[in-house]
């Protein structure tokens, strides 16, 4: 069975914190043969456990890294790879991604009010350029 998931689904998965859910989610991943994860999934994991979860950073890094080895999840790993480093860097993951995807869709240059994410993206060699108000 191929599949795709929800976000709420992956995090009962990856935090195992609510008894019939986590059940219900181990269940199904188990049972599948291929789990989709799309880039958006990923973004909102990340966000719902550094705003909802006393995790350390590098207990995140830890779980991306487990999400990227786990090989029945089919993602777009170069664009996970960089939104790791980037987040790695201090950097927020979704930053990384919209990057990614905004140059793979033909985006010469990555625009942004964000500072630090500004900073972090042209030390990893992109071309981007800080938006000032």
């Amino acid at each position: 069975m191929k599949i795709s998931i929800d976000t709420n689904v992956l995090v009962r998965f990856i935090l195992q914190d609510d008894p019939v859910q986590m059940e219900i989610a181990n269940d199904l991943l188990e049972k599948a043969s291929s789990i989709a994860i799309s880039l958006p999934c990923l973004c909102e994991m990340m966000w719902i456990l550094q705003r909802s979860t006393k995790l350390s950073k590098n207990k995140l890094i830890e779980i991306l890294e487990n999400v990227l080895s786990v090989q029945k999840f089919k993602l777009n790993r170069p664009a996970v790879l960089q939104g790791l480093e980037l987040f790695k860097m201090g950097g927020d993951f979704a930053d990384a991604i919209m990057e990614y995807e905004g140059a793979l869709l033909g985006g010469d240059t990555f625009y942004s009010f964000d500072k630090k994410a500004i900073r972090l993206l042209q030390e990893q060699g992109k071309s981007v350029q800080l938006l000032k108000n």
